[in-house]
C-alpha cells in the first residue's frame, strides 16, 4: 500500500466540535473508500504566513493513510476543494525515507518525545 500525508487548514471561526467533526469526515472518507488511517495529528491553531480567504490564523491538521486505490486522492481532495470549511490543503506521497521519518518520531525516536525522555533519565540518575 502507498502512504499518503495531506495537511489541511480548517476556518478558526468554527466552533471546537465543528473543526473535529471536520476532521472525522475525512478520515471516515478514507476508510469508506477502503484506506487506512494511520495517524491524525491536530496541530492546533496557528498563524498563516499569507492570509487565506481573508484569515490570518488557521487550525492545522495533519492526516497520514495508506490508500492502494487510485481514485481515493482525486476524490479526497474535490471532497476538500468543495468544502469551505478549508482553508487549503497539501497532498503528498511519502517515500520510504518519509514512511520511516514519521514512523521513528510517532514511536518518539526522533524530535520532542527523544528530548523528553532524555531530561527524564537524566533527572532520574
Amino acid at each position: 500500500m502507498r502512504q499518503f500525508e495531506v495537511t489541511f487548514i480548517v476556518d478558526p471561526v468554527l466552533s471546537d466540535d465543528e473543526i473535529k467533526s471536520t476532521a472525522k469526515n475525512y478520515t471516515d472518507l478514507i476508510t469508506n473508500e477502503g484506506g487506512v488511517v494511520v495517524q491524525l495529528d491536530e496541530m492546533g491553531l496557528r498563524q498563516l504566513a499569507y492570509p487565506v480567504n481573508k484569515r490570518n490564523t488557521g487550525v492545522y491538521f495533519g492526516l497520514e493513510f495508506q490508500s492502494e486505490a487510485g481514485a481515493l486522492i482525486p476524490k479526497l481532495e474535490l471532497s476538500m476543494k468543495r468544502d469551505e470549511r478549508i482553508l487549503i490543503y497539501l497532498t503528498v506521497r511519502l517515500d520510504k525515507y518519509g514512511v520511516k521519518y514519521n514512523d521513528d518520531k510517532r514511536n518518539g525516536k526522533i524530535g520532542k518525545h527523544k528530548a523528553k525522555k532524555e531530561k527524564s533519565t537524566s533527572a532520574e540518575n
